[in-house]
């Protein structure tokens, strides 16, 4: 932890200074248990792959606005997705039934996170997915470990969601929709998929009504490690998901 020099700032939305981690170029994070009670971890470093990585494996994710430091958080509790735990409502089992959409996986990753950039920056005072993001989790998908899901209807990109696969778990980064019930297809989509090839959970990272109302739940950071370390006890499943 020596290595570690600790900086005070305020951030928005906390209404007290805090004290934070800064990381150098070293490809090291301190221990998660040492997070605010926020789930602020660390600032600063970068958004390599190999960083990226490393920040998964040990269940932290950045998020923070364009004029913000790269933050890096570990929250507690933390939202999951229990594949079995989906919850399916009756109108979204006629829409599937229905087969309204076309869904596809990794056939258009940049329109995705393009889309959920732009949804959140319209519907917000800005958006975590910068430029900066943007382009770091292109690059994780080019190298096999980012994947996304695709909704169409009429040949139109109308929802989608991203994330990252590591082990047998998928961490959630971000899901959009422009038609009723398009981002709920992607995640069925997803579950399915995830499902098929023997995938424990899946991350929502932070607690939202959205997610809890189809099924996530919120676990304590310590069981959310132990759940990482089990996952990790399997070979990563990289490259293009839509070839199955």
């Amino acid at each position: 932890m020596s290595r570690h020099l600790a900086a005070t700032f305020f951030l928005p939305g906390i209404d007290h200074f805090m004290p934070v981690y800064m990381l150098s170029d070293e490809l090291v994070f301190p221990p998660v248990h040492l997070a605010m009670k926020e789930g602020l971890l660390a600032a600063g470093g970068d958004l390599r792959p190999e960083r990226l990585l490393l920040a998964y494996k040990n269940g932290i994710f950045p998020w923070f606005t364009e004029d913000d430091p790269i933050l890096w958080w570990s929250p507690d509790p933390r939202l999951v997705l229990f594949l079995d735990a989906l919850n399916i409502s009756r109108s979204l089992a006629k829409t599937l039934r229905r087969g309204k959409f076309q869904v596809t996986m990794d056939t258009d990753f940049q329109g995705v996170i393009t889309a959920c950039a732009d949804i959140r920056g319209k519907n917000r005072d800005g958006t975590w997915i910068t430029q900066e993001m943007i382009a770091a989790y292109i690059r994780l998908h080019e190298l096999g470990y980012a994947h996304s899901v695709e909704t169409r209807y009429d040949r139109r990109l109308v929802g989608g969601l991203y994330g990252v696969s590591l082990g047998r778990c998928f961490f959630g980064e971000s899901m959009f929709s422009t038609m009723s019930d398009a981002s709920k297809v992607a995640l069925v989509h997803l579950r399915n998929h995830l499902r098929s090839k023997d995938f424990h959970f899946i991350d929502c990272q932070m607690p939202t009504s959205h997610l809890l109302r189809l099924g996530a739940c919120k676990i304590s950071r310590g069981r959310f490690q132990t759940l990482l370390k089990l996952a990790f006890k399997y070979p990563t499943i990289t490259g293009n998901w839509s070839h199955g």
